[in-house]
């Protein structure tokens, strides 16, 4: 049930207060009630939970008005605001040790309590880790997950694009945002942002306004993690944030999940690093499906179901016209790794200038991936 403006304007308030963390918001919660109660108690008993300088400001009255432009944010269709108090509220977030006290949703508030998987990675990822994250997301979307990510370039928009691909009934997806919901951070995703929120949910703690500021991604990263059963990494340097997620996910019980690449694959080290440590290291979705189904919470779909859901994953994302066999043999010598021009010569016996003229039509018929630094892949 929606809060009343009146209600809805305390929390605000509360969220507010310069100062005042999460942490203590919580602390002013446990101690009070709701934030009606913690406006109304008296200077002494707010500063001895919080200190006499946060009482002060809590009791002062609020430098121009903060409160306004949410509450208008709230009162748009398909706007949802929900507190540590609200039934709505997903119980899994409060399974991690620093729940929001506060979350402001744009979509279907009901997915936050839908059994999910979160999909990382990296944001510069190759064409074949999207490729993953699409094919992955969408199978296991069609199979009654809803994929959790976080609307960066790269891997996380291409979980969200192959979630809702499995179609209306079954595409759901969520995206946890590091800036204000009303900002899209990159901008180039505000069309996926609009589909996700007609299909899916959009969700951040932060306040209306807040711009991309490059500490709140971290810290969106742990409701990633909060949200999902498991996370899957798909391609991660080692200084990645989604080793983070991964590392939060462990914190408060997730299951972990890293697909391998090749070991001269920067992109690479972070989920062979996440292997050795102890994810489980993936191939098919049917792995992600073995693990998670043992857990309470969710129960893997009927076998029809699973065998619609591989038709689709299966099915090419593009048209691709035929090739012949210099171009076949090209492929094979190209092999399922990143290679340069010089190491493709030796291996083919031809010059580069022989090779451009193979490559190209590959290329652009969408069977190779021209990479930085001149290297090419097998898409």
């Amino acid at each position: 049930m929606p809060l009343a403006a009146d209600e809805l304007e305390d929390w605000l308030r509360l969220t507010s207060v310069p100062g005042l963390g999460a942490e203590r918001q919580r602390s002013l919660l446990a101690a009070f009630g709701l934030p009606k109660h913690i406006f109304a108690a008296g200077r002494s008993s707010l500063a001895g939970v919080v200190g006499g300088k946060l009482a002060d400001a809590l009791l002062a009255p609020p430098e121009g008005d903060r409160v306004a432009p949410a509450l208008a944010w709230a009162a748009e269709p398909g706007s949802h605001v929900l507190t540590l108090a609200d039934e709505a509220y997903p119980r899994s977030l409060l399974e991690i040790p620093d729940p929001p006290v506060m979350l402001f949703v744009k979509g279907d508030p009901a997915l936050l309590q839908h059994p999910g998987l979160a999909v990382v990675g990296a944001r510069s990822a190759t064409a074949q880790g999207m490729a993953n994250a699409e094919a992955f997301s969408l199978d296991l979307a069609a199979r009654g997950l809803t994929i959790v990510s976080g609307l960066a370039a790269g891997i996380d928009a291409a979980a969200h694009r192959g979630a809702l691909a499995a179609g209306p009934a079954a595409g759901r997806t969520i995206a946890v945002i590091g800036t204000g919901i009303d900002r899209i951070y990159p901008a180039r995703n505000a069309a996926l942002a609009r589909e996700i929120a007609a299909c899916g949910a959009i969700v951040s703690e932060f306040p209306l306004g807040t711009p991309p500021l490059q500490h709140n991604f971290p810290r969106r990263n742990r409701i990633i993690a909060g949200l999902a059963q498991g996370v899957l990494v798909i391609e991660a340097a080692l200084n990645s944030g989604s080793l983070i997620t991964a590392r939060l996910a462990t914190e408060c019980g997730r299951e972990v999940f890293a697909i391998p690449g090749s070991i001269h694959s920067p992109l690479a080290r972070g989920c062979h690093r996440l292997i050795r440590d102890g994810a489980k290291l993936v191939e098919t979705a049917e792995d992600i499906v073995e693990e998670l189904g043992a857990r309470p919470g969710w129960s893997p779909p009927s076998s029809a179901a699973v065998e619609a859901s591989s038709r689709r994953a299966d099915a090419p994302s593009q048209t691709r016209l035929p090739i012949d066999d210099e171009a076949a043999r090209m492929l094979a010598a190209v092999g399922h790794d990143p290679v340069d021009l010089d190491t493709l010569s030796v291996r083919c016996g031809l010059t580069v200038d022989a090779l451009y003229a193979i490559l190209l039509p590959l290329e652009l018929d969408g069977h190779l991936t021209r990479l930085p630094g001149g290297r090419f892949q097998r898409a």
